[in-house]
C-alpha cells in the first residue's frame, strides 16, 4: 500500500551557515560598531542581541536575510520580543520549531478527511503518515497540502509504494 510522511525538519547545516554569514557581518558593519551587537545558537533557539531594541531587530533582519539566501523557510523561527538584560542591552530570543506539532498535525488530516479523498492519515510522533491505495491519490493530498494556508514548512519524504 503507498505511503508517504508528512515532516517539518529544518536543516541544520543551512541555519549554522546562515548564522556565521550573519555574525560575520554583524562584525564587520559599521552601522553595529559599539553596540556590543551579536548572535548566538542554543539547542532549540536562537539569541540575537545588541546595546538597544532597534539594533537587536536589525541583527535579527540580518539573520532573516541570510536565511532566506539559504533557501531556509523563516516559518521555523517565532522571535520573542525584545528584553532588557541585566547590562542595560537587549536580546530578543528566537524560539526554533521543528516537527508538526498535535494541533497543526490534527489540523493537516481534518483537511485530508473534508477532501473526502480514499486515504488514511495518521500521527506519528512528530510527524503524519498518509496511506492511500492509488499513487494518484496520495499525489493529490500532497497537492492540497502545497496548497492549503498552514503555518509550517512542510516536506513529503518517505515516499513507498
Amino acid at each position: 500500500m503507498p505511503s508517504f510522511d508528512v515532516v517539518s525538519k529544518l536543516d541544520w547545516a543551512e541555519v549554522k551557515n546562515a548564522l556565521n554569514q550573519a555574525s560575520k557581518e554583524v562584525a564587520q558593519r559599521y552601522d553595529f560598531r559599539g553596540t556590543d551587537a551579536g548572535l548566538e545558537q542554543g539547542e532549540k533557539s536562537i539569541t540575537v542581541f545588541a546595546s538597544s531594541d532597534d539594533r537587536a531587530r536589525a541583527v535579527w533582519d540580518v539573520v532573516m536575510d541570510k536565511l532566506v539566501r539559504r533557501s531556509v523557510s523563516l516559518k521555523h523561527f517565532s522571535p520573542g520580543s525584545p528584553q532588557r538584560t541585566a547590562k542595560g542591552h537587549s536580546k530578543i530570543v528566537i524560539e526554533v520549531k521543528e516537527g508538526i506539532d498535535k494541533e497543526p498535525a490534527s489540523k493537516i488530516i481534518k483537511l485530508i478527511k473534508d477532501k473526502k479523498l480514499k486515504v488514511q492519515a495518521a500521527i506519528q510522533q512528530d510527524t503524519v503518515r498518509v496511506t492511500g491505495k492509488k499513487r494518484d491519490d496520495l499525489q493529490e493530498v500532497i497537492a492540497l497540502l502545497k496548497g492549503a494556508d498552514l503555518d509550517l514548512d512542510l516536506q513529503y519524504v518517505n515516499f513507498r509504494d
